[in-house]
């Protein structure tokens, strides 16, 4: 598979959202995409992130972005995760880890001794021209 490289656009790659959304590296051209990945659903974590994403929606509309949050979970999952916290934004399942590979998001964590594949918390941002602008990797939430 082809991995991302910023300044460079995105490679091809086609998704499911919430909300029915197709979404694939071309879908939203003429638009900002922020692209956030998460380790899954309804951890305290990541329902923290999504509803900092959520509280500061506005700003990316403002900005004319589109944000999708990005997780292995199901649909289902994702479906109920957006409806408890009111998220205004789609959920992207990537259940076969497609595009977590695709960005690098995929890292070897050890818990409880285990070594076990983890997702790396991180955000990126797509030009309305398709291409990568920026990657923040690795980051941790307050809270």
């Amino acid at each position: 598979f082809m991995a991302i490289v910023v300044n460079k656009p995105i490679p091809e790659f086609d998704a499911n959202a919430t909300g029915g959304i197709k979404v694939s590296n071309t879908s939203h051209l003429g638009h900002v995409m922020v692209m956030y990945f998460y380790p899954k659903d309804n951890t305290p974590g990541c329902t923290t992130e999504a509803m900092q994403f959520r509280d500061h929606y506005k700003d990316f509309e403002k900005a004319g972005a589109t944000v999708f949050g990005v997780s292995r979970d199901n649909m289902k999952s994702h479906d109920e995760f957006k409806a408890k916290l009111e998220l205004p934004f789609e959920l992207i399942a990537d259940t076969e880890e497609k595009m977590c590979h695709m960005f690098g998001v995929v890292k070897n964590k050890i818990m409880y001794g285990k070594k076990v594949k983890g997702i790396e918390r991180s955000t990126f941002l797509i030009g309305a021209d398709g291409i990568l602008k920026a990657e923040w990797r690795g980051l941790k939430v307050p809270g």
